[in-house]
């Protein structure tokens, strides 16, 4: 392999190299509790699907047309989100991304920006789904759970 190859493997930590190149987290969920998509201004787009479970995140996966950046850190963003609250889950930032990716270059922090918003754009719609329910069911007469 040229020595300009290596150079690309040699630069990046093991955790960005995993969350770049491992795909078992991106997939689109046909009826999440929580769905968020953004679109940059360069066409990049980053969708994020939550499952919830008493309030917490059980799972979460992503899907993305971005390049290899974006993927590492939309991947990033749901293995930190997993088994968070959706309070906890709103207080990751950019930063935290970037700082389990541990090599994400600093030209490219615009991917973990995109894919932390996609989150919160997410977690917004589980809140509104939620109010959703509880509004229909204080309509129909019953009490809120």
């Amino acid at each position: 392999m040229e020595r300009s190859g290596l150079e690309f493997w040699e630069r990046h930590s093991l955790n960005f190299l995993e969350m770049a190149f491992e795909t078992h987290k991106r997939e689109t969920l046909e009826k999440p509790d929580g769905y968020g998509k953004l679109t940059r201004e360069c066409g990049d787009t980053v969708e994020i699907f939550l499952m919830l479970e008493n309030d917490r995140i059980r799972s979460a996966s992503f899907e993305t047309n971005g390049c290899l950046y974006a993927v590492a850190c939309a991947n990033a963003v749901v293995h930190l989100a997993e088994g968070r609250s959706l309070l906890e889950a709103h207080d990751l930032a950019p930063e935290h991304v970037m700082e389990y990716l541990g090599t994400l270059p600093e030209n490219e922090a615009h991917c973990a920006e995109l894919a932390v918003e996609a989150l919160r754009m997410a977690l917004k719609s589980t809140r509104e789904e939620t109010q959703l329910r509880q509004g229909l069911h204080t309509a129909s007469g019953m009490l809120p759970q």
